[in-house]
């Protein structure tokens, strides 16, 4: 089969198509047919070597971390799945490669697609819809009633974050482009604050929690409208020793971590609130939620235009570091 890898880690995107052997799925997996992957900046990060902190690779890496497609095969160990079904992943941290035509995938990672859901469609949902269901459940504990702010929210993790929150019962204000606006107000956005015409630290307080997409330059400002006792959760600034912990990392990462994370945590703690990091794992129960959400409210995120095959895997991940995109960036294989 073909698949995408790269060497070495490379602050240049030179990724080359290999011809490698189709894996045998182990006993708890299943081997599938790989329809649609989703470019994502998490791709850059691996390419780069980023977060080899948090997960390093052994070389040739195949890249791509969430992928929709066929189940071909399963190990004996494996309930819930049958040959033929249409299934969609954000696959194993530890076992990554979905830009490829087949990926073995551990059952407990998987979910079966959203009913009606076309395989580019469905590829675009796993990454962002764990990210945003395990920020508020495990990381920020959400309650009903409660104001979440998700600042650059006008991205394919807004249009995923913003319907999950109000399905949990939370106000929902975000920040993003001028264009994105009607969408969010008919998603269920309660407020939506373009970036270009106000400042939303000097339009909102009292918020009780955050969710960071856009990294270290917004802390101040996101921790200056947080409410005392709220929590502020980045997917972009940096690693504490709380994420270290809670991923059970090494002595070593966690005291790593924990020094990296220390400007952050103390300038929280001063103001009586709390800083978390996550990094989003696989969860195949997680993610069948998250399609009954899917499901419930229509969510469908903006796919661009442009159309990628595994052999333009480069021009993908160049249209996705360029970051000036119609929605999210799909190989279809």
């Amino acid at each position: 089969m073909k698949a995408a890898q790269i060497k070495k880690y490379s602050n240049e995107i030179n990724v080359s198509i290999n011809e490698i052997p189709i894996p045998e799925p182990e006993e708890n997996e299943i081997l599938m047919k790989v329809m649609a992957a989703a470019v994502n900046p998490l791709e850059m990060l691996q390419l780069t070597g980023n977060v080899k902190l948090i997960q390093d690779y052994k070389m040739p890496l195949t890249l791509g971390n969430e992928c929709a497609g066929v189940v071909e095969k399963l190990g004996k160990n494996v309930k819930g799945f049958c040959v033929g079904d249409r299934v969609y992943t954000r696959l194993p941290i530890k076992k990554v490669g979905a830009f490829a035509e087949y990926v073995t995938v551990d059952h407990e990672a998987l979910a079966k697609m959203p009913s009606g859901y076309e395989f580019t469609t469905a590829a675009a949902i796993p990454l962002a819809g764990l990210t945003a269901y395990q920020g508020l459940t495990e990381e920020l504990e959400v309650q009903p009633g409660k104001t979440l702010l998700i600042t650059g929210a006008s991205g394919s993790f807004g249009q995923i974050a913003v319907p999950i929150a109000k399905s949990m019962g939370l106000r929902v204000v975000v920040t993003g482009n001028t264009r994105s606006r009607e969408k969010f107000i008919r998603m269920g956005a309660d407020q939506y604050i373009d970036y270009k015409k106000e400042n939303y630290w000097e339009v909102l307080t009292d918020i009780d929690y955050v969710i960071d997409t856009l990294g270290a330059n917004e802390f101040e400002h996101e921790l200056s409208v947080l409410k005392k006792g709220g929590r502020l959760l980045s997917l972009r600034t940096a690693p504490n020793g709380m994420f270290a912990k809670r991923n059970g990392l090494s002595w070593f990462k966690r005291i790593l971590f924990t020094l990296a994370g220390n400007k952050f945590d103390s300038a929280a703690r001063k103001q009586g609130k709390e800083y978390r990091f996550m990094f989003v794992r696989s969860d195949g129960k997680q993610l069948k939620r998250v399609t009954e959400i899917v499901e419930k409210y229509h969510i469908m995120p903006d796919i661009d235009s442009r159309k990628f095959s595994l052999f333009q895997v480069n021009e993908a991940l160049m249209l996705m570091a360029d970051g000036k995109l119609n929605g999210k960036v799909v190989i279809q294989m």
